[in-house]
């Protein structure tokens, strides 16, 4: 591992030589120098510190890429004030799983523009999914001239190369890569919570679901080597991080494609020695790749969580081979209740996907008696959203609207009523929680999570934040619970 201040202590060398490093990550930091340099002569133009807010939109990969994006920003020299429309640099990190995502983007800047009117120095940039999305850049050049800055998911560690780019040119900076298979650690990182944090064990996806536009802009799969996540989480645990969460957008196909191949079972064992690490999560697993190696691990672990997010998507076999899920509606339902046999604590939640093209009445019963059967803690149940370059857009027999809600109501139903009876069976009991804030409706209470992450609040002070604590479940509300500390 190269280390922080190592790396600091060439860049006047780096800055002498006239020539930015050609390995990685001496160059970023080689950039990061000439960044701080620029953002120190704007404070003095200013006459303050300048400002800068990050955006996320999406899952927790996103988030931890933004982590990943402020961590540079405030090394060199920005202040994070949390307000796109009141900073000097505003950084949107897109999501395009959902058409409504994109709208969310293009919406979002049409407002900021105004402010931009008013304060023409403020810096916009766009990166993430959104950006790899066929279309999307053209439409931006075209449409929002305004924007100064545009990368994808491929090049993120290249961000602070870019921010100088951005900072020396009054163009729109355009860099996006069709695909990489480049990983660049140690690299700054400012975290939301000090007590826990996301780990990337993983990069983008070999699946190819007809419906999912992730591979085509996130790239195909790329695991990290153990030795640097079980590093990287132990300077993590170093700086008070109990609970670490495992992410990949298929963690059980990790490891598959290094030159000393390793299981994410094998991995995970490995994370468990950490000592000082209290919790482990993971997500997201796919049904096809879920071992008996991986049941045996987390059956018999005392660190990882009662808590597995296994997708379903669709309860149909004939809708799941549209999908090009490589599994059918039986080989789902035996795989969830071993998984419950196994491990009896364990809280299993999903994903459904509800408008499929060609999805019948009876395809949407056939989901049903899946939610019945496995009895999840929880689904996010979704109306399928049609994405441009997926084999699924093209699909003829589009279900019609009106259809999809009524359908969806009916699933979301079954859900709701499944799952509260099976959050409730704790009751009672008296279970760990992660305290993770002050509340926000109300200022007597914290909220925390339970292993299997059902959230519950009761009575405390924020200096409970960030502790383990025995609370006992006085109330289930749904899928909550109000207790108090024993």
């Amino acid at each position: 591992m190269i280390q922080k201040e190592v790396l600091e202590e060439k860049m006047a060398d780096y800055r002498q030589a006239g020539a930015a490093p050609q390995s990685e990550p001496e160059r970023q930091y080689y950039f990061m120098a000439r960044a701080k340099e620029l953002v120190a002569d704007m404070e003095e133009k200013l006459g303050r510190k300048p400002t800068c807010c990050v955006v996320t939109f999406g899952c927790q990969m996103n988030a931890r890429d933004s982590e990943k994006l402020l961590g540079i920003l405030t090394e060199v020299g920005f202040a994070d004030n949390g307000e796109d429309e009141k900073s000097d640099f505003v950084i949107f990190n897109t999501c395009t799983v959902r058409d409504n995502a994109d709208q969310r983007v293009y919406g979002r800047l049409g407002i900021l523009n105004g402010y931009k009117k008013k304060n023409p120095a403020m810096k916009i940039g766009l990166c993430g999914c959104m950006m790899q999305e066929q279309g999307v850049v053209e439409k931006l050049q075209k449409s929002y001239r305004f924007v100064n800055l545009i990368f994808g998911t491929h090049n993120i560690f290249k961000f602070a190369e870019l921010l100088v780019t951005m900072l020396e040119s009054d163009d729109m900076i355009i860099d996006i890569w069709k695909d990489t298979n480049e990983i660049v650690e140690d690299l700054p990182i400012v975290r939301k919570y000090k007590f826990k944090s996301g780990t990337n064990i993983m990069f983008g996806c070999n699946n190819f679901c007809s419906y999912c536009i992730v591979p085509y802009v996130r790239g195909r799969e790329r695991s990290r080597e153990p030795k640097d996540i079980i590093r990287e989480i132990e300077m993590l645990v170093k700086d008070g991080v109990i609970e670490i969460m495992l992410l990949g957008q298929n963690v059980n196909s990790y490891g598959k494609n290094l030159e000393h191949p390793v299981s994410f079972a094998q991995l995970l064992t490995e994370v468990e020695k950490i000592k000082g690490l209290e919790r482990i999560r993971f997500m997201t697993s796919h049904p096809k790749d879920l071992s008996d190696e991986l049941i045996e691990v987390m059956k018999h672990s005392k660190k990882i969580c009662r808590h597995l997010h296994l997708p379903l998507q669709s309860g149909s076999t004939r809708i799941l081979k549209a999908m090009n899920r490589h599994y059918t509606k039986e080989q789902y339902v035996d795989l969830a209740l071993k998984i419950r046999r196994e491990i009896p604590d364990i809280a299993i939640t999903t994903d459904i996907i509800v408008g499929f093209p060609g999805e019948t009445k009876e395809d949407v019963e056939e989901t049903i008696d899946v939610i019945k059967k496995v009895q999840f803690e929880n689904a996010f149940t979704f109306i399928y959203s049609k994405r441009t370059g997926t084999p699924a857009a093209a699909m003829e027999n589009q279900v019609p609207e009106a259809e999809v809600k009524e359908n969806f109501n009916k699933v979301l139903k079954t859900v709701q009523e499944t799952a509260r009876s099976r959050v409730g069976n704790l009751l009672g009991q008296t279970v760990t929680v992660l305290v993770e804030e002050k509340n926000e409706q109300d200022d007597s209470l914290v909220t925390g999570r339970m292993s299997n992450n059902t959230i519950v609040h009761f009575p405390g002070g924020e200096d409970l934040i960030g502790t383990l604590v025995n609370v006992h479940l006085d109330e289930c509300h749904g899928f909550y619970y109000t207790g108090k500390i024993q």
